[in-house]
């Protein structure tokens, strides 16, 4: 019991509702494998989630957001929530993905956790930017409307279908088109650049 109340003073030190393991046990001063074990024993109590290996969340805090997962889950590369999921986030589609779409410089990849399932889409280096915080908490980096619009459309003309057609799109609000039409611009590969640049042109007329 006293080692419990020893865990959960320690988690509320650290103030957030994701955290690593290393963290517990720095903040513990013991070994990964010790904090390990308890963080285990808390989760088999149904205190915490374990998320993936070495990473454990509280869905139970007020803070917890699964978007917030996403630079837990993507190594030790950048990654910011995008496209679709961030589409829903910035109220411009109304359907909730069945997954959690994100954009990093990391090879494209699914992970499965207990919490949902994230996709990973790969942007070139030079095009992974527009993007900021997300609301007060500031827990997890979103790509700007216009971004999240130019990076489906990016995707979408290299690989086919994937992110091409658009639910019930609203453009009104926060969009601006001519920002959408500097991201296409910023582009390197020409052949990619004006696929995309049509893909949206032909976007805004439906859609405006």
């Amino acid at each position: 019991m006293a080692a419990r109340r020893s865990l959960a003073m320690t988690l509320r030190r650290l103030g957030r509702p994701i955290f690593t393991t290393r963290e517990v046990a720095a903040l513990r001063g013991t070994t990964v494998a010790a904090a390990s074990q308890s963080l285990a024993r808390l989760a088999d109590e149904g205190g915490l989630v374990r998320a993936t290996r070495g990473v454990w969340c509280d869905p139970d805090d007020p803070a917890f957001s699964r978007h917030a997962l996403v630079p837990f889950l993507s190594g030790t590369h950048p990654a910011y929530v995008s496209f679709f999921s961030a589409l829903r986030l910035h109220g411009m589609i109304e359907q909730i993905p069945q997954m959690i779409y994100a954009a990093t410089t990391a090879h494209s990849r699914r992970v499965d956790t207990p919490l949902g399932t994230y996709s990973f889409h790969r942007l070139a280096p030079g095009f992974f930017a527009g993007y900021d915080w997300y609301g007060d908490r500031q827990s997890f980096l979103i790509a700007t409307p216009e971004k999240a619009i130019v990076d489906c459309l990016y995707i979408s003309s290299r690989k086919g279908k994937r992110f091409g057609r658009f639910p019930e799109l609203n453009l009104a609000g926060p969009f601006r088109i001519g920002r959408a039409r500097e991201w296409t611009r910023a582009i390197a590969n020409p052949g990619l650049r004006a696929h995309t640049s049509d893909k949206l042109e032909a976007l805004w007329r439906r859609h405006r």
